[in-house]
């Protein structure tokens, strides 16, 4: 192999747009990975293919053991914007760039955000079981509610939570937006108006969803004691990360009827144990972690993030989409 080929590691999920160039680009050698393949089997496929300048990471998890694995890291695009499985300290140690797909996927997770909060307030999968049992003279029993006029709160403006905004902002709701860390103009601009207190939001909120990151700060950030000031009729929409939202403090109430509804495209375990105490609630609507993977977006992720990977290689490193700055220094 030539000393100025490059080798990518890609998991298999890959779009195939984002396969085609990296195939057809002079230089660039690959070879794919399952998303499902055990930690220790992708440790050791690194390894095997060392040295590896690139990986197109799903959810394996990315410490100073792969990195050392590689022999010669260069990035490490995700594919996806959620980087949790990543240490960024060993990345940036290793002065390797930690890179997202920034805008890629957020018009995916916002609709999905916004499918889950339409059919739980329309009772839509409910409503649909009455036509299939042949139960349509109960059809007055199952009635849904409007968007319109209703109070959104969304936690986090990001990319994401910004366009979740404007989504909502379309269906005449009142949006709150919670985000200590964006300016008013961004929160202003997405149709939104900013809260400072996001206990007293979530107190008269009739929907919620949320659009943070996975940190120390927002695990567990609706706990018992925010799910308590939630009011029965509110709807929770999490299309963000598994953890943020206590699920046996959400259970317990859902049990309660503390509130309407929830759904949930991500869990604190993924996959979900099969008896995990939110599967016997009918108002709650679950997704297997896909708000940002659909077809279309599988291919806007996938361009950006060889996009990402080329801007590496060709010394022209994307510097909106790192994720640990202190690599451009």
């Amino acid at each position: 192999m030539s000393t100025n080929t490059r080798t990518v590691a890609v998991v298999t999920t890959f779009g195939p747009s984002g396969k085609k160039i990296l195939e057809t680009t002079p230089g660039i050698k690959t070879f794919a990975f399952s998303p499902t393949l055990p930690h220790e089997e992708f440790v050791a496929l690194l390894a095997k293919h060392a040295p590896v300048h690139a990986i197109v990471l799903g959810q394996h998890q990315v410490g100073a053991r792969e990195i050392a694995a590689c022999g010669g890291l260069q990035v490490v695009a995700r594919n996806g914007v959620g980087y949790d499985n990543v240490d960024t300290k060993a990345m940036t140690e290793a002065g390797a760039a930690l890179m997202v797909v920034g805008e890629a996927n957020s018009p995916a997770v916002a609709e999905q955000a916004m499918s889950m909060l339409l059919s739980l307030i329309k009772n839509g999968e409910r409503q649909n079981r009455l036509v299939r049992e042949g139960r349509w003279t109960d059809r007055m029993t199952e009635l849904g509610a409007d968007l319109y006029k209703k109070k959104l709160l969304v936690v986090g403006c990001g990319r994401i939570g910004s366009r979740t905004t404007r989504r909502a902002a379309a269906f005449e709701m009142d949006v709150m937006v919670y985000d200590p860390y964006v300016d008013d103009a961004v929160i202003t601009a997405a149709g939104g108006r900013r809260v400072t207190d996001l206990d007293a939001a979530i107190a008269t909120a009739d929907a919620i969803s949320l659009h943070c990151p996975k940190t120390a700060e927002t695990v567990n950030l609706i706990d018992a004691r925010r799910l308590a000031l939630m009011k029965p009729s509110a709807i929770l929409v999490n299309t963000a990360r598994g953890g943020i939202v206590d699920e046996a403090a959400l259970a317990d109430a859902l049990t309660r009827k503390a509130l309407a509804g929830a759904g949930l495209d991500v869990l604190a375990q993924e996959p979900p144990p099969a008896d995990h105490p939110l599967f016997k609630f009918e108002n709650v609507i679950f997704a297997p972690h896909t708000a940002g993977v659909n077809h279309d977006a599988l291919e806007r992720m996938a361009q950006q993030a060889v996009a990402n990977i080329l801007s590496v290689f060709e010394g022209r490193i994307n510097a909106a989409n790192v994720i640990n700055k202190d690599v451009l220094r």
